[in-house]
């Protein structure tokens, strides 16, 4: 299984690509997606450059699913939502082809990968690069996004048989006959 991570940002967007095998894991490759050369204020054309750099990650690496930050409100709501319709062109870039996209926090991530939920970036990217046999540390944005592929990779199997034996489905009584929901 090919598992492509992500981690959003506005200007800097990191990508992780990891194979597994049972509980093995084999790097494949890591980078990030910048958005700095654009004008601040122009954020379409920063949403399309991550939509597209997503996309030409998905087609070259062909990976069988996604993992992505779910961002949280930070101290200042402009960049949150600013940071928000970063996460959505980059989710939007991988359910496009019905890429089954996993979600996880960054204090999930930080705690599969370093053993606790306030890890240091520094501590994540020596994790990564000890889990995957790198030989040097990743940049942040590429750790993070390789965390969250392997944090998918050691729980996403887990966490979707959990749902499969809960009632974690969705509910039909508060939608609207034609399929739309409220």
């Amino acid at each position: 299984m090919r598992i492509l991570g992500i981690d959003p940002g506005l200007q800097t967007t990191g990508f992780g690509v990891v194979d597994v095998a049972g509980h093995a894991l084999q790097y494949v490759a890591s980078g990030t997606i910048s958005t700095t050369h654009l004008a601040r204020g122009d954020l379409p054309a920063r949403l399309k450059v991550l939509f597209d750099g997503i996309t030409q990650v998905r087609e070259r690496y062909k990976p069988d699913s996604a993992a992505v930050e779910i961002v949280f409100v930070n101290a200042n709501p402009q960049s949150t939502l600013l940071l928000g319709q970063a996460r959505g062109a980059c989710v939007t870039a991988l359910v496009s082809c019905d890429l089954p996209v996993g979600e996880y926090t960054a204090v999930q991530m930080k705690q599969a990968i370093a053993g606790h939920g306030k890890a240091a970036k520094a501590q994540v990217q020596e994790m990564v690069k000890r889990l995957l046999n790198l030989p040097g540390l990743p940049g942040e944005d590429a750790a993070d996004a390789l965390g969250l592929a392997i944090t998918h990779a050691h729980a996403g199997q887990s966490m979707a048989r959990l749902a499969d034996a809960t009632s974690t489905a969705r509910r039909t009584s508060a939608m609207y006959r034609a399929g739309r929901t409220y």
